[in-house]
Order: structure tokens, then C-alpha cells, then sequence
């Protein structure tokens, strides 16, 4: 059987086989070039600096969503569906804001003196 494949297959001439030597050559020689550009430390940088970009951009995208979402969910205490405040707790809350100030205020003062 493998007399016979051989039989099948034509000569090749000396000019082809070199043509085919070229051609590996010539795929070699853009292959070991592409393997320079990847390896190249100016390459490797800037695919790292890329990637720490995209993770520090992720990573910021979603600290944005989460701190939206503690946002609405307190305007929500303060404020029912048709968006009008809920003075119950507008009032109440804003009551411990002053005296909060107040009391941060007089504490200074007592330092001063």
C-alpha cells in the first residue's frame, strides 16, 4: 500500500521543492517578527497598563452603581412616589442635622476658650 501511494504522487522538480522552502521560510521569518512585537517590552507595558485600566474602570463603574443605589434608597425615606418630600421624616431628620452642627460648634468654642 505504501509503494502504491508513492507511484501515485508526481515528481516534484528541484525549482518547486525550493518554491516550498521559500514559502516556510517567508512564514517562519513573519512569525518569529510577530513573536518579537508580542514579547516586546513596550507591548507587554502597555497590555498591562490596558488591563489595569479596564479592572480600575470595572471596579469604579461599580462602586458608581452601588453608591447610586444607597442614594435612591435614602431619597426613598425621604420622599414617597410622587416624588413630594415626607415631611415626618424630612423634619425630624433635618432637626438632628442642626443640633448636630450646633453641638460640633459649641464643642469648638469650649476648645477656644
Amino acid at each position: 500500500m505504501g509503494e502504491a501511494s508513492t507511484q501515485d504522487k508526481p515528481e516534484r522538480t528541484t525549482a518547486q521543492i525550493e518554491a516550498d522552502i521559500e514559502r516556510t521560510r517567508d512564514r517562519l521569518a513573519e512569525t518569529l517578527d510577530e513573536l518579537a512585537v508580542r514579547i516586546h517590552p513596550s507591548t507587554v507595558s502597555a497590555q498591562v497598563k490596558a488591563k489595569a485600566m479596564a479592572t480600575v474602570e470595572e471596579k469604579a463603574g461599580r462602586a458608581y452603581v452601588a453608591a447610586n443605589g444607597l442614594v435612591e434608597k435614602a431619597r426613598a425615606q425621604f420622599v414617597d412616589e410622587k416624588g413630594q418630600p415626607r415631611r415626618e421624616r424630612v423634619v425630624p431628620a433635618a432637626l438632628v442635622g442642626v443640633g448636630l452642627v450646633l453641638l460640633i460648634a459649641s464643642s469648638r468654642r469650649r476648645r477656644k476658650d
